[in-house]
């Protein structure tokens, strides 16, 4: 076991420094790549009964991007996602025609500070443990800004915000974190 936690952080460690050794144009390309990654998973929506917020796929691509392109980046990547939705551009937030200030906004300002969070996490403890406790971390973030959002767009008291927003999201959440784990491990190895 010891060996396989070994591996995983030397993996993780090559990993981190070839990203860092990356030129800014670079870094900045893969920023716009994963907020078109979020875009299309933000296409891949189901409408809930009980709640204005559907489950989408963006809280998956949200958590790959501060696996793989770290605090710096990752944040970028889901600024630019926010950014080119706010601008207008139809198709790029679920459900289209809806327009940016909608009950879901505060899950899409939570991402930047989610994407931040789990890179800077994950840069500073690259164990399997670490990458873990980061995602959670983020899910939480997700969750807590889009909990406080519905709250004050639907003007219901917190506790149904959190009914509605935030604890029916968390088991699914959480299986999105356990596949964007395998999906960024096997790119890492895939790498070296």
């Amino acid at each position: 076991m010891e060996r396989i936690i070994t591996g995983w952080n030397i993996v993780w460690k090559r990993y981190y420094e070839a990203f860092a050794s990356l030129s800014i144009v670079k870094k900045i390309a893969l920023s716009a790549g994963f907020a078109v990654l979020t875009a299309l998973s933000a296409q891949l929506y189901i409408p809930l009964p009980f709640t204005p917020v559907p489950v989408t796929g963006q809280v998956f691509a949200v958590l790959l991007a501060g696996v793989l392109l770290g605090r710096k980046a990752g944040a970028l990547s889901q600024l630019l996602y926010l950014a080119v939705g706010s601008a207008g551009m139809n198709y790029w937030f679920y459900g289209s025609g809806m327009g940016f200030i909608r009950p879901t906004t505060g899950y899409i300002a939570g991402f930047i500070l989610a994407a931040y969070l789990i890179g800077f996490l994950t840069e500073k403890n690259r164990s399997r443990t670490g990458m873990i406790f980061a995602m959670l971390c983020g899910i939480t973030v997700i969750l807590s800004a889009g909990t406080l959002w519905l709250a004050l767009f639907l003007r219901v008291p917190l506790y149904k915000a959190f009914l509605m927003g935030f604890l029916p999201f968390i088991p699914l959440d959480i299986v999105k974190a356990y596949f964007a784990g395998a999906i960024a491990n096997s790119i890492i190895k895939n790498r070296y």
